[in-house]
């Protein structure tokens, strides 16, 4: 799996997780696990890799040199 999630991008990804895992404590059953979708930008960002920018064929990453 190559990088192709870029800083800015895994910072936006965080918040965005974070703030739907806070949906955890904020709403009431069932609709609070629905925060639980936090967790696939939170698990991008620290992999590095999104399978999705793969098949789209796009990169945040900037290329090393």
């Amino acid at each position: 799996m190559q990088k192709n999630v870029g800083s800015v991008d895994k910072i936006l990804r965080i918040v965005v997780g974070l703030g739907l895992l806070s949906l955890l404590f904020v709403l009431d059953a069932p609709m609070k696990y629905l925060g639980l979708i936090g967790l696939v930008p939170l698990a991008t960002s620290l992999m590095g890799w999104c399978p999705l920018y793969t098949l789209l064929g796009v990169n945040t990453c900037k290329a090393r040199t």
